[in-house]
């Protein structure tokens, strides 16, 4: 069998290990020992729930994924995004082969390179990533079980060649259809995809905008937007209806089912639904809203 012929076939086997929905939270990679049996039971309860990964928001490790990893049986788990300047490419591999050999095939190592505000050694971020993948491919962690926080071209076109596919934050289905054609029918595409549910217009958008307000000081995120045809104007004061709309999903049910259902439509094979509540408490674990969802998005 070729490398390219794995390859192919261990993507394939990822697609239907992460399944169609899953849930991302900052919440679940929380190292408090404290909040370690809280953890456990909403992964659980994720699983029975039939989502089919828990993605660990910000710089998350294989160290935060083991707790949900024990708790369950099925559920996949992915980093997203553990950033690489936080995290060095030994120990990464390091935790993914003891992930491999505890829980084999559950373990998704999302990869990204944060941005200038947030690491001190920032620079040649594209370089960066590339020699961290080579550091990875030595160490023997596959190409098929890693995947790039990608939103430009040029990291989509990494992300198809040396990794099992995309992870994008914060991007809209118009995006999604733009990735899927440059990363071709095999590789793995797993959009984030906020929402808030509720129905009220004023509120939900206060919500969102309240929550958006920190990634639009962050030019990785504003970029990509320009490059989708946002304005200037569309970035500013914590985001225009327009934008907020287009990265949020509220509503009723049916409205908040066919917003995500949009990524699909779009060329997602997965879709990483993220809750945002306005409690301001980004370390919640919003569980009766991860019903509500389950139960919508049947």
């Amino acid at each position: 069998m070729s490398d390219t012929t794995a390859s192919l076939q261990e993507t394939a086997s990822l697609k239907e290990t992460v399944g169609r929905y899953g849930v991302w939270s900052v919440g679940l990679r929380s190292e408090d020992p404290a909040r370690r049996g809280d953890i456990a039971e909403a992964a659980a309860e994720l699983q029975e729930l039939g989502y089919g990964t828990a993605w660990l928001g910000g710089s998350s490790s294989a160290a935060n994924a083991a707790p949900l990893l024990e708790a369950t049986s099925t559920l996949a788990v992915g980093t997203s995004i553990q950033s690489i300047w936080q995290h060095d490419a030994e120990a990464s591999a390091a935790g993914f082969t003891e992930l491999e050999a505890a829980h084999p095939g559950r373990f998704v190592l999302g990869l990204g390179v944060s941005h200038a505000k947030l690491a001190e050694q920032y620079q040649r971020p594209y370089s960066a990533l590339v020699a961290y993948l080579d550091a990875l491919d030595a160490a023997g962690v596959p190409a098929g079980r890693r995947v790039l926080a990608a939103l430009g071209p040029r990291t989509l076109r990494l992300a198809r060649d040396r990794a099992a596919g995309a992870v994008p934050y914060l991007v809209t289905p118009e995006h999604t259809a733009r990735a899927r054609e440059i990363l071709g029918e095999a590789p793995l595409l797993a959009p984030e995809f906020k929402v808030v549910l509720d129905e009220d217009p004023v509120r939900a958008r206060a919500t969102a905008r309240d929550y958006l307000a920190m990634y639009l000081e962050l030019p990785n995120y504003t970029n990509n937007f320009l490059r989708l045809g946002f304005t200037e104007d569309d970035v500013l004061h914590g985001g225009s209806d327009r934008l907020v709309d287009a990265v949020f999903a509220w509503g009723d049910d049916a409205r908040i089912r066919d917003r995500v259902e949009e990524f699909h439509a779009a060329g997602a094979d997965h879709v990483a639904v993220q809750v945002v509540t306005g409690t301001g408490d980004r370390d919640e674990l919003p569980r009766a809203e991860w019903r509500r969802l389950a139960s919508l998005l049947g």
